[in-house]
């Protein structure tokens, strides 16, 4: 007789740190709402105003994923390595170069979303390690997110309380964005790229990359293609992420339905955000706004727009860049357009120590998360708040320059 042996122990999944933050911040969320801590009509003016935020968020992380399994960013990958020529130093400066192209004339969300995955397949292919390229968007997408109005929300907002179009805030942002890349760049090379270097400063470049269905490829490109050329076109960036998306949707039905599953929606990330929101709302009406106020302070000239900037930066990684930003707007004089500009600054290029300190930075570590890569943690955190405070300094310093 064969006695059967005992069965072994499931294992136990562990949950995501970010899976217990976002529960807890809707969990709370819908507390403040609902035992009046936030006022009703608070409540509804915030989820009315997140709404088109959240659907641009579920259907843009659904388009790079399908886009990604319909191999365009492999694609993509391979081209940018074939042109870097082999030398380690072009491919340095070709990814960061398209970075801030891509943050500058889309936004930053853009580059979080869909640049990152061109990266991390970049790295599959060459067979080297991917932090240093995954780095190079999360920071590129925060830092190079000061020239238009168009590269970051928080630049719409700003435009519009100092009067500036689009061309005239270009003017004033110009000095400080380049002082921000400069900073992002150096900081790039001597903190990720140099370390990773191979040896002789070259590699060998991958062929080029042949999708296995061309079909769905050239569907897929066409969808990601609608959406950027939608927002170019100055289409609502939910809308134009819901066209793009319903585009390669077709093609995946037709295609390969079976990819086509529920967890490719980002629920957790869309808890998380609707959380933070109505937390920070809840907070704002019971000390935050007073607390920026004194953070703040009523000084002018330099010391008065480096304390903006610093403000800014500090609130961005303790909550969310644009919470940070309207509560630092709100104590603000509405003719005082240097330290309204210098509390920009603060909340666009400060907001990278902590993961939920800006949406581009939330995507960017679902994007990794979903490619299965992992950036050293404690590595990230200190590169990330020098640069957080160097650019900071140097970009508002430049902001008094100009």
């Amino acid at each position: 007789m064969t006695v059967a042996a005992p069965p072994e122990p499931a294992t136990r999944r562990r949950p995501h740190p970010l899976d217990l933050v976002a529960a807890v911040l809707a969990v709370v969320g819908a507390a403040c709402a609902l035992s009046g801590l936030l006022p009703r009509a608070d409540t509804t003016a915030t989820l009315h105003r997140i709404l088109p935020l959240l659907l641009f968020l579920g259907t843009v992380i659904v388009l790079a994923e399908l886009t990604a399994v319909a191999g365009v960013f492999d694609v993509l990958a391979s081209r940018l390595a074939i042109a870097s020529r082999g030398r380690w130093a072009a491919l340095f400066l070709l990814c960061g170069g398209l970075a801030t192209l891509t943050t500058l004339v889309l936004n930053l969300d853009t580059t979080a979303v869909l640049l990152t995955p061109v990266l991390l397949a970049l790295a599959r292919n060459l067979r080297i390690p991917a932090a240093p390229l995954a780095v190079t968007t999360v920071w590129l997408a925060n830092t190079a997110s000061l020239l238009l109005p168009v590269s970051n929300l928080t630049n719409l907002l700003a435009a519009d309380r100092v009067g500036l179009a689009p061309l005239a805030y270009a003017a004033r942002m110009a000095l400080p964005q380049l002082a921000a890349v400069a900073v992002t760049m150096a900081l790039l090379w001597f903190g990720w790229w140099r370390r990773e270097r191979p040896a002789g400063g070259r590699f060998v470049p991958p062929t080029r990359h042949v999708p296995a269905d061309p079909v769905l490829h050239r569907t897929a490109l066409a969808g990601c293609l609608i959406f950027v050329a939608g927002i170019l076109a100055g289409v609502e960036i939910e809308i134009a992420s819901t066209v793009g998306l319903a585009l390669v949707l077709v093609g995946f039905l037709v295609r390969s339905p079976d990819t086509l599953r529920p967890g490719l929606v980002p629920v957790r990330l869309l808890f998380f955000v609707t959380g933070l929101f109505l937390v920070v709302q809840t907070l704002g009406r019971h000390g935050l706004d007073d607390l920026v106020g004194t953070l703040v302070g009523a000084d002018g000239g330099a010391l008065g727009a480096l304390r903006a900037g610093g403000t800014g930066a500090l609130l961005a990684n303790a909550v969310n860049n644009l919470p940070a930003y309207l509560a630092g707007e709100s104590v603000l004089p509405t003719g005082d357009h240097t330290r309204l500009l210098a509390l920009l600054i603060g909340t666009n290029v400060g907001p990278l120590a902590a993961p939920w300190a800006s949406l581009a930075t939330l995507l960017w570590f679902e994007r990794c998360r979903a490619a299965g890569v992992a950036v050293p943690l404690t590595r990230f955190v200190l590169t990330s708040a020098l640069l957080a405070v160097t650019a900071t300094l140097a970009a508002v310093g430049a902001l008094l320059v100009s």
